[in-house]
């Protein structure tokens, strides 16, 4: 983390903003999940409303890390963009100061984000039915949420993601409740749980994206959002969108000059209600009535707690009271320590509170601690240092000590020195760390390595994690990354070998090679040899080192999430195929997203330039074919301003592409392209989510379908994640449909591949997922991109 960073942080979170939000966990015994199917679909704006309007505990439980997305951020895809989504939901989790319980766990995983569905059936038949559904009870069963709120209906139109977490959400409802269902649950320590209430969205889900076919149900409950949250003074819907803005790689966050304050819920098998809290135990005050045993404590701890408030901001105050709770809700604990019945029903809720009393009061002695490592990775057979940092307390805490948590193939020893230091000593095969998580929690202990906080105040002692400023991970030292990795290999070339460079550590003596392959790595340099007259097809060769699959890394910096790592197993491949390339053509490439068509244009052998800007003083006769990429419009205002210095390009003969737009983000039907071409929406009635879906070739003689190389029916195969989006609705008479398309059931498409005539030149507009196949080196993407971007002039 660098000092810039830290300061930001700090000045996002001042010492009274963090006391007053620790005192406001302490209002409520409560929890509230709501589900979602990625990372953003979260409803912050009720959130923010639940946990700061009204105290509750908030968990978000969420099935994949958006893996499969797309990105307007920066070049993150794949497991890369499910990391980098990860920790924007990690963030917008901390600004709600909610929790997190992650049921996929990336793209290895098989609950992950494949890329777009439209039914919740497909979506169960790639994730396994049973396989989410038990994750949900074992989440209702750990986090024991007494409210559940799915973000989305299970209804036609709908994503089939959301459609898939929802009715999972709603079927693990009386298997948590059910002791025969999941036993192993009970092994691993866990109990059975029933929820109180569950809650469907009563509001449509349809937008530029969906398109609900389906009204919502009837409101059973309008919650409402009343006054404003008192620590910041801003508008519950407004703290919900600070959330969202965290979610940057998606777009996330709006500005609404007339916040939300009602959300209509229908309760599922339930009346109409008053208040989502109707008919819960609520407060302490409320759990006093159902434990009498325990009502002395209950309502002292309550009475203490309210002074607690009432005292903001005087620390000494503060601690008094909330140690005077905590005592109290220890004596609550015992008086029913002999009821299991009791236990079962409301033991989590003391525990929880004594815990959320303990950070609070931590926070209000000013220890401020603060925990840095002297290196984000640990590998195996590495050492890395902890240094723990504390202001001076505004109370007696003399007593301080620190544990570090470590996993068991990690030793932790105290350090020398004027901080407290901890040198941590990872074995030779210590495990690397897991990427994805099945937790986080807004109150700390996240992550391989954390430390646990003990001291005395007012009398009391009390405990809390820590967590690292940025995570501690055990992994390679030195991963082996290698550029280029992918290589194309053009058949009917004579064989060549295939040079690259690399840093980590790797040995070729312990990489196995196809027969007649050779690999050599001196210092930084490397080659890949293959042997004469390679077959057709893809060869994919894993290095390795030191007896293990050698790693690689791709890193990450963003101001939003900080700096991380993905790692992935290392690979070289080449894919070797036949291949014609269109002669003359001088490429511009307008970029702007995580779209990497380019790179592969380059490696095709094709002549391409960076038009990084373009201005009055750019000429673009100096190109045959101008190319824009995926979604580049949203963030190239510079392309927007000269739209009709690229419509007189393609008048006097150029060649201009358009890879797939979103209608939303800079696409205007009337002025982007040189003729009338609208993109349809909602984008799910105007995609191709089946990737092995059967293309209907309308003109077979196009030159775009002929010319370099001749389109068959081969260059539709082994296609991943899905044919198409954003297809164009309504064109020009100019433009010609060139593929029918569509998913099981649906009425066939034409937009996915457009192409005029204009004046001398051509525009063509692509709205398959081109770039995607290129990256999983589809030959047929390469043939058809060829002939695509060939010079009409």
């Amino acid at each position: 983390m660098t000092p810039q960073e830290r300061l930001e942080r700090d000045e996002a979170s001042p010492a009274l903003l963090r006391l007053h939000r620790a005192l406001s966990r302490l209002g409520s015994v409560l929890t509230m999940m709501n589900t979602g199917a990625h990372p953003d679909d979260e409803q912050s704006g009720l959130l923010a409303w639940l946990r700061f309007g009204m105290g509750m505990r908030v968990v978000v439980a969420c099935s994949t890390r958006g893996e499969g997305g797309q990105n307007v951020l920066g070049p993150e895809r794949g497991g890369a963009l499910g990391a980098l989504r990860t920790r924007e939901m990690e963030e917008a989790a901390r600004v709600l100061d909610c929790d997190i319980a992650w049921l996929g766990f990336g793209p290895e995983d098989p609950v992950h984000d494949f890329g777009f569905s439209k039914d919740g059936d497909d979506t169960f038949s790639r994730w396994g039915e049973d396989r989410i559904v038990e994750r949900l009870v074992r989440a209702y069963r750990r986090e024991r949420p007494d409210i559940v709120v799915p973000t989305f209906l299970d209804v036609p139109g709908q994503h089939g993601h959301h459609r898939a977490m929802t009715r999972a959400a709603e079927t693990a409802l009386p298997l948590a409740a059910d002791p025969s269902a999941y036993p192993h649950h009970m092994e691993e320590g866990l109990k059975v749980w029933t929820v109180s209430k569950y809650y469907l969205p009563a509001w449509p889900g349809g937008g530029g994206t969906y398109d609900d076919e389906v009204p919502p149900p009837e409101a059973t409950l309008i919650e409402r959002a009343t006054g404003r949250d008192a620590a910041t003074g801003a508008d519950f819907a407004r703290i919900g969108e600070w959330s969202r803005l965290r979610h940057a790689s998606q777009g996330m966050g709006r500005w609404h000059d007339v916040p939300q304050t009602e959300w209509p819920l229908h309760l599922k098998a339930g009346e109409t209600e008053t208040r989502i809290i109707d008919g819960l135990p609520a407060t302490l005050g409320d759990l006093a009535q159902l434990l009498p045993a325990a009502a002395a404590g209950l309502e002292a701890a309550s009475a203490a707690i309210d002074a607690a408030m009432l005292a903001f901001p005087d620390r000494t105050a503060i601690l008094e009271a909330l140690a005077e709770a905590d005592a109290a809700l220890e004596g609550a604990e015992a008086a029913i320590a002999g009821d299991p019945g009791a236990i079962s029903s409301h033991g989590h809720r003391l525990a929880a509170k004594r815990r959320e009393l303990q950070v609070a009061m931590i926070e209000a002695s000013g220890i401020e601690p603060r925990l840095t490592a002297s290196s984000p990775v640990l590998s195996p057979g590495g050492r890395a240092t902890l240094t723990l940092r504390t202001a001076d307390p505004l109370t007696d805490a003399s007593d301080l000590t620190a544990t570090v948590v470590t996993p068991e193939d990690v030793h932790a020893a105290a350090g020398s020195g004027g901080a407290p230091t901890f040198e941590l000593t990872a074995s030779e095969d210590a495990s690397y760390s897991p990427q994805f998580t099945e937790t986080w929690s807004a109150l700390g202990g996240n992550g391989a390595i954390h430390m646990r906080l003990s001291t005395t105040l007012a009398g009391r002692p009390v405990a809390m994690p820590l967590d690292p400023e940025e995570p501690l991970t055990i992994a390679p030292a030195a991963p082996f990354d290698a550029e280029p990795a992918n290589f194309l290999h053009l058949r009917g070339n004579p064989p060549r070998p295939f040079r690259f460079r690399y840093r980590g550590d790797v040995s070729a003596g312990e990489t196995e090679l196809p027969d007649g392959w050779s690999l050599e790595l001196n210092e930084g340099q490397g080659e890949l040899t293959p042997p004469a007259g390679p077959a057709a097809g893809l060869v994919r060769i894993a290095p390795r080192t030191n007896g293990r699959p050698a790693m690689r890394g791709t890193v990450s910096r963003h101001a939003h999430t900080g700096a991380f790592t993905y790692r992935e197993a290392a690979a070289l491949r080449v894919l070797s195929l036949d291949l014609d390339l269109p002669e003359g053509a001088k490429i511009g490439w307008i970029g702007g997203g995580s779209d990497r068509t380019d790179m592969w244009m380059r490696r095709m052998g094709l002549e391409v330039h960076d038009l990084d800007r373009i201005g009055e003083d750019t000429d673009l006769s100096a190109y045959t074919t101008l190319v824009i990429g995926v979604v580049a419009l949203a963030s190239r205002p510079d392309v927007l301003a000269h739209l009709p210095a690229i419509h007189g390009f393609v008048r006097e003969g150029g060649t201009l592409v358009t890879l797939y737009q979103r209608p939303d983000q800079g696409w205007d039907p009337e002025t982007v392209p040189p003729k009338r071409l609208k993109i349809g929406t909602p984008s799910l009635r105007w995609r191709v989510t089946d990737e092995a879906a059967d293309v209907t070739v309308l003109e077979p003689a196009h030159p775009i379908l002929t010319t370099p190389n001749t389109i068959s029916d081969e260059d539709w195969t082994g296609w991943e994640k899905e044919r198409g989006l954003y297809f164009a609705a309504e064109w020009d008479d100019a433009y010609s449909p060139l593929l029918s398309m569509s998913d099981a059931g649906e009425a066939p498409l034409t937009g996915a591949l457009v192409s005029a005539a204009i004046g001398k030149g051509r525009h063509t507009h692509v709205s398959l997922v081109l770039h995607h196949q290129l990256d999983r080196m589809v030959p047929g993407a390469f043939r058809l991109l060829a002939n695509i971007v060939r010079p009409e002039r």
